[in-house]
C-alpha cells in the first residue's frame, strides 16, 4: 500500500472500532465477535507501528498508558464537584420537594431521576472533540489528573463522536425526531465539552477480580467501589487497565442550548457516552417514589451496584437558580436505599476519645459482613443513645450500614439477651482525669484534653489528614511509633525529623525514611483554610475555616479577633466564635503556632481576587432568588469587587439586593430606611453603568 492508501485504512479502521465501540457500551448491542474486533484492532496498531506519522491521541490503540507516572497533577475544576444530600424516606423526599416550591413561588416543577450507581465520580473535558484531561473530585474544588488511566476505560471515549456516523441507528433516529434541542446541539462537536460520571465496577468484573487475589493467595477487595476508586488512582495505567472498570456519564456542563437534565443524558449519549438505562422523567415526587420502588425491587438483579436514585428539578435554569447550600445542590437529592442491615453480637464495649476530649462509647462486635464489608465496630454515640437501645455487652444486636455507610446499632434482639450480658457504665475517671458531664449536654468529656495523651494523638491525626496537612504515608501507626519513641510531642515536631531519625527505627529502611521526610517537608507551606482546620478547633469544620480565611486574609488578623468581630462573620454564631476566640487566647495554642513557624512552616495568606475597588466601603445583603446567578456567585461577584456581605440588615447596611420571593429582610431594610434594589440594578452597579451611591 501507499502512504496515503495506508493513511485512508487507518481512518477507516478507527472509524470502524469506534463504531462497535459505540454499538456495545452505548446501544448495548455488538455485530461482530470479540475476536474480529480484536483482528480490527490488531492490524490498527501494526499499521501504526510500520507508519508512526499516522499515530494519534485519539487512536484506539492509545487507551494502554505507558510508563508508570511519579505522580498526579492537580486539576482545578472549572465549576466544583458538589455532593447530594440525601433522604432515606417518603417523607424527606416529599419535604425536599416542598422546599423546592417555596424556592420557586409555586411554580410548577418536573423532574429527572435516575439510579444512583456506587462508584467513583470524575470530570472529563475534550478539547476540538479530542478527550484532552480527565481527574477526580479532590476535594470538590481541586481534583487530580488522572487523564491516561481513564483513557484505558472502553467506555470512555477518546473522541467525541459526530453523530452523522451513527444518525442511521434506530436509537439515534428515534432521539433525533423527538428532541430537536439535542438534535441541534449534538449537530456539530464544540471546542471544548466537559461530561461528568461515575467510573464503576460491575458485580462480574468484581467477582473475577477476587477470583484472581484469591489466586495468587492474596486477601479479597471488600467491595466494588474501593477497587473503582483505587484503580483510578493508580500511578501505573496497566494496573487500571487490568481491573476492567466501566463509565456512565450523568452531567454536561457545557452550554449546547439544553434545556433540561433529561436533554443532557440524551446529548451524551449521541456525543458516545453510555448512560444509565434505569433514568424516567416524573412530574412530581410521586411519581419519583415510583421509580424508586421499582428500581428497589430489581436492585439485586442488576449488574452493577448501586445505593438508590438521584432526582433533581429537570429544567436547567431552575436548577441553577436554586443555588448551593453548604456542598449540595439545593434542586437535587440523593434518594437511598434503606440501610442494609445484619445481626451479630456485642462482645464489649469501650470508650474512645476525639481531639476535643469528648469520650464516644464503641461497641465491639463479632465480625459481620454488611453490603460487602465487614464490620467489627460501631459507635454507640452516648449514654442518652446506650440507655434508649438498652443494649449491653453480650447483646444480639441488629446493626445496619445507614446509607450503605455508616454501621450503626439499630436495636437490640432482648429475647436472644444471655444471662450473663453486661450493662455499660461510662468510666468515673479516663486518662487521669474525672470524666464530666454539663447539664444539658449529651456527651460525657474530660476537662483537660491537652493533658492526655490520647486527645494528643487524635490531634495528630488530625493535623496530617488529608483536609489539613495532607502528610501521604504518615498514617496512625506510624504517628503512634514516632510518639512511643519519644521522637514528637506534638505535629510541629514532624518538621524538624531528620530520616537518620527514622533509619534507626525496626522496619524502616533508609529509602522509607527518606520518603517519609520528604512528605513532611513537602507540605510545610500550606493554604490558610486548610492551615485553621488543621488546628482542630472545637465547631471549626472546613466550611468555617474557609469563611474564617476569607474575612481575615492571614493568620495574625485572625489570632488577633475578638469575640465580637468573630460573631460579626456571617454563619459563625456566639458558640462557635467562642470557641475560636477561646482557643486563639490559650497560651499553649500561641505556642503551639510559634513552635510550627519556627519549624519552617509557612501559611499562605488567603487573598481574595478583587478585580477592582469599585464597591469597596459597600456592604450589601441578599434576600430571595436571583435569576442570572446564584447567591453566591453574586457574592463572589460583590467581593471580587471590593464590595462586603452581610447576612443581616442593619443600620451599616448601604445595598438589600431583593430577588424573588424575599424574606423579612426586605422588611426590615423598608424600616430602616436601607436602599432596596433589584437584580438588574445591580448588575448595572456592577458593570459602572449607575453610581454606586
Amino acid at each position: 500500500m501507499t502512504k496515503q492508501e495506508v493513511q485512508e485504512r487507518i481512518k477507516k479502521l478507527k472509524r470502524e472500532i469506534n463504531y462497535h465501540r459505540y454499538l456495545y457500551h452505548v446501544l448495548d448491542r455488538q455485530e461482530i465477535s470479540d475476536a474480529a474486533l480484536d483482528s480490527l484492532k490488531h492490524e490498527l496498531e501494526r499499521l501504526e507501528k510500520e507508519f508512526p506519522e499516522f499515530l494519534t491521541p485519539d487512536s484506539p490503540t492509545q487507551r494502554m498508558g505507558g510508563k508508570p507516572l511519579s505522580g498526579f497533577k492537580k486539576v482545578r475544576h472549572t465549576v466544583p464537584m458538589l455532593s447530594l444530600n440525601d433522604a432515606f424516606s417518603e417523607t424527606e423526599l416529599k419535604e425536599w420537594e416542598n422546599r423546592l416550591n417555596k424556592l420557586t413561588a409555586g411554580k410548577k416543577l418536573d423532574y429527572f431521576a435516575e439510579i444512583k450507581v456506587d462508584g467513583f465520580a470524575v470530570s472529563l473535558i475534550y478539547k476540538n472533540g479530542v478527550l484532552k484531561t480527565g481527574s477526580t473530585r479532590g476535594d470538590g474544588k481541586v481534583g487530580e489528573d488522572v487523564t491516561e488511566n481513564l483513557k484505558t476505560i472502553e467506555s470512555i471515549p477518546l473522541i467525541l463522536h459526530d453523530v452523522s456516523e451513527f444518525g442511521k441507528e434506530k436509537e439515534i433516529r428515534h432521539i433525533l425526531e423527538k428532541f430537536p434541542r439535542v438534535k441541534k446541539a449534538a449537530a456539530k462537536i464544540p471546542n471544548t465539552f466537559e461530561v461528568r460520571g461515575e467510573v464503576y465496577m460491575t458485580k462480574k468484573a468484581f467477582e473475577q477480580v477476587n477470583c484472581e487475589q484469591e489466586k495468587k493467595g492474596l486477601p479479597k477487595f471488600a467491595n466494588p467501589r474501593n477497587i473503582a476508586a483505587g484503580s483510578v488512582r493508580q500511578l501505573d495505567p496497566k494496573i487500571t487497565a487490568s481491573r476492567k472498570l466501566d463509565f456512565l456519564a450523568y452531567d454536561i456542563l457545557t452550554d449546547l442550548g439544553q434545556e433540561t437534565h433529561e436533554e443532557e443524558h440524551l446529548i451524551a449519549k449521541l456525543f458516545g457516552f453510555k448512560t444509565v438505562d434505569l433514568a424516567e422523567y416524573c412530574k412530581d415526587s410521586k411519581e419519583i417514589l415510583g421509580f424508586w420502588k421499582r428500581v428497589f425491587a430489581k436492585r439485586e438483579r442488576l449488574p452493577l451496584l448501586i445505593d438508590g436514585i438521584v432526582a433533581q428539578a429537570n429544567e436547567g435554569k431552575i436548577f441553577e437558580r436554586m443555588g448551593v447550600a453548604g456542598k449540595a445542590p439545593r434542586g437535587a437529592i440523593a434518594f437511598k436505599f434503606p440501610a442494609k442491615e445484619a445481626t451479630t453480637v456485642v462482645e464489649d464495649i469501650f470508650v474512645q476519645v476525639g481531639r476535643t476530649g469528648v469520650l464516644t462509647p464503641v461497641s465491639v462486635l463479632k465480625p459481620v459482613e454488611i453490603g460487602g464489608v465487614t464490620v467489627s465496630r460501631a459507635t454507640l454515640h452516648n449514654m442518652d443513645e446506650i440507655e434508649r437501645l438498652d443494649v449491653r455487652i453480650g447483646d444480639t444486636v441488629i446493626v445496619q450500614r445507614a446509607g450503605d455507610v455508616i454501621p450503626d446499632v439499630a436495636r437490640v434482639i432482648k429475647n436472644l439477651r444471655p444471662g450473663k450480658s453486661r450493662k455499660f457504665r461510662m468510666p468515673k475517671t479516663f486518662c487521669g482525669q474525672t470524666v464530666i458531664r454539663k447539664e444539658g449536654e449529651a456527651a460525657h468529656k474530660i476537662p483537660h484534653p491537652e493533658k492526655c495523651e490520647l486527645v494528643t494523638r487524635e490531634k495528630f491525626y488530625h493535623f496530617v489528614c488529608k483536609n489539613a496537612f495532607d502528610m501521604r504515608g504518615l498514617g496512625p501507626k506510624i504517628i503512634d511509633r514516632l510518639f512511643d519513641e519519644g521522637l514528637v510531642q506534638d505535629p510541629a515536631d514532624l518538621f524538624l525529623l531528620k530520616e537518620k531519625d527514622i533509619e534507626i527505627l525496626e522496619r524502616f529502611a533508609e529509602k522509607s525514611a527518606e520518603n517519609l521526610i520528604r512528605s513532611i517537608q513537602s507540605r510545610k507551606e500550606i493554604e490558610l483554610p486548610r492551615f485553621i482546620y488543621a488546628l482542630g478547633i472545637l465547631h471549626v469544620g472546613e466550611e468555617t475555616a474557609i469563611d474564617l480565611a476569607e474575612h481575615f486574609g492571614t493568620l495574625e488578623k485572625l489570632m488577633e479577633s475578638s469575640r465580637e468581630e468573630l460573631t460579626g462573620i456571617p454563619d459563625i454564631g456566639p458558640v462557635v466564635a467562642g470557641s475560636i476566640y477561646d482557643w486563639f487566647q490559650e497560651k499553649r495554642n500561641q505556642d503551639f503556632i510559634k513552635k510550627l513557624l519556627r519549624a519552617g512552616a509557612r501559611v499562605k495568606s488567603c487573598k481574595l481576587k478583587v478585580k477592582s475597588l469599585k464597591l469597596e466601603g459597600l456592604t450589601f445583603v441578599l434576600t430571595g432568588s436571583m435569576e442570572s446567578m446564584t447567591r453566591d456567585e453574586a457574592k463572589e461577584k460583590i467581593r471580587g469587587l471590593g464590595g462586603d456581605i452581610s447576612e443581616s440588615v442593619s443600620g451599616k447596611t448601604d445595598y438589600v439586593i431583593a430577588g424573588s420571593e424575599p424574606g423579612s429582610k426586605l422588611e426590615k431594610a423598608k424600616k430602616l430606611d436601607v436602599r432596596i434594589i433589584d437584580e438588574k440594578e445591580f448588575l448595572k452597579i456592577t458593570r459602572g453603568e449607575t453610581s454606586k451611591v
